[in-house]
């Protein structure tokens, strides 16, 4: 019997402890912080906000699906504009194809151990659309409000599958998730995708209210993973302690179904691949 199938399908996410090593966990610090260093961000600053970023979508943002791009928190920057910390300690995250196109996140996201487990989920199908290295660093690390993954990764019929990481400890106080169990089984209540002017909209697709008193903390320790099934209702709060909280993430969808020509997230410049 496919426990983990089962478990999932029941409670629309998994949590595998000790899924990486501590060594495989710092690699991938180490390379986000370095490409963070190499980021030159003066002229091209953009910020992501979970809450807002239909009115703050930008040309930088849209095209991040054929790219590496660098995103920072809504508070990084002073009133002159000028960065309160170091560029590296003042990022919201890394996006969205640092799986096709660095080769360390690469042979991260697409190890043996990630493939036993998505061919132990029946995901033979699917192809690894998006990639995100989120930091939450202390103290500026930002709330990222109650969301559905398929809101932003549509696909008929519904597909979309997260895989997140802990690189460090996640902790109520720097920002673990919140989720409740069989959350999945409710419909997807919004739509983020592009709109005809160019720039992008978030669209009521069902008036049903999310009740967040009902979910409960993942708290999880480093090398954890964390499958999430792309209609679960999830959320974590601001990082207010003195840690950060640095995390991976990347959604696969099945080849099989049809992915919305209007989603916010396109690849137009290389093919999509699986795991």
């Amino acid at each position: 019997m496919n426990t983990l199938k089962t478990d999932f399908d029941a409670n629309g996410f998994l949590i595998i402890p000790d899924f990486y090593s501590a060594g495989d966990c710092n690699k991938l610090i180490d390379r986000a912080a370095a490409l963070s260093r190499s980021f030159d961000y003066k002229g091209q600053a953009s910020v992501f906000q979970t809450n807002d970023q239909a009115r703050t979508s930008d040309g930088y943002f849209l095209a991040s699906g054929d790219d590496i791009s660098f995103f920072f928190e809504k508070d990084a920057f002073d009133e002159k504009g000028n960065l309160r910390q170091p560029v590296e300690k003042s990022l919201n995250k890394i996006g969205h194809a640092m799986h096709d196109l660095d080769p360390v996140f690469d042979a991260f996201s697409r190890s043996p151990k990630i493939k036993q487990l998505a061919h132990d989920l029946e995901l033979d199908d699917y192809l690894i659309i998006q990639s995100m290295y989120i930091f939450k660093h202390a103290k500026i690390g930002g709330m990222v409000d109650v969301h559905q993954d398929s809101t932003f990764l549509y696909t008929e019929p519904d597909s979309c599958i997260g895989f997140w990481f802990a690189l460090e400890d996640a902790t109520a106080k720097n920002g673990c998730l919140w989720a409740k169990p069989g959350g999945h089984l409710t419909p997807l209540r919004e739509r983020f995708h592009r709109n005809d002017t160019g720039g992008t909209t978030m669209e009521k697709a069902d008036p049903s209210p999310v009740n967040i008193d009902e979910m409960q903390a993942l708290e999880v320790k480093k090398g954890t993973c964390i499958v999430l099934h792309g209609l679960l209702p999830h959320y974590s709060l601001p990082n207010t302690s003195g840690r950060s909280r640095q995390a991976y993430s990347i959604h696969a969808i099945n080849g099989k179904a049809v992915y919305a020509k209007d989603n916010w997230l396109q690849r137009t410049q290389f093919p999509l691949r699986g795991f």
